[in-house]
């Protein structure tokens, strides 16, 4: 980690229609659900996001099936990463299983008391996935640095 003050954390749930964004605060402590963007509005929205705020990193889904093989939403999200890499030379990109998480925001929205209609909202779902899938990486990030 560098010296000077942390980065936050950018967490990518990339789809085909929408894509749910999450970030960290300062600290890298919490994830905290921030938007869900239309996929042709993605490019914007990070221009505007990583000029605005220090990102050190930038997580993004890797979605696999049952036998960890990439699934098929890989075809449309390996180009996604690579124009991603290319683009923000300076930001750590990861790849983090995202196999769980649609299940877990679902599932969560459920405990958390949200209304039919309210998990219907595709764009909350991606979102709270997110913020699912950014709260498992900073999990696993801390596991391998303790």
């Amino acid at each position: 980690m560098r010296t000077e003050s942390m980065g936050r954390i950018l967490a990518i749930d990339y789809g085909q229609k929408r894509v749910g964004i999450a970030a960290t605060d300062e600290l890298q402590i919490t994830s905290n659900g921030i938007s869900t963007v239309h996929s042709s509005d993605i490019w914007q929205f990070l221009e505007v996001y990583l000029k605005e705020n220090n990102v050190e990193a930038i997580v993004v889904g890797e979605p696999k099936d049952m036998r960890n093989q990439p699934s098929d939403a890989s075809r449309f999200i390996e180009p996604f990463v690579k124009k991603l890499i290319k683009k923000y030379p300076q930001v750590k990109i990861e790849r983090y299983d995202e196999r769980f998480t649609s299940k877990m925001a679902f599932d969560a929205m459920i405990e958390g008391g949200l209304s039919k209609k309210k998990r219907r909202d595709k764009a909350l779902v991606d979102k709270v996935s997110a913020t699912l899938l950014l709260q498992s990486y900073l999990s696993s990030t801390e596991k391998r640095n303790s």
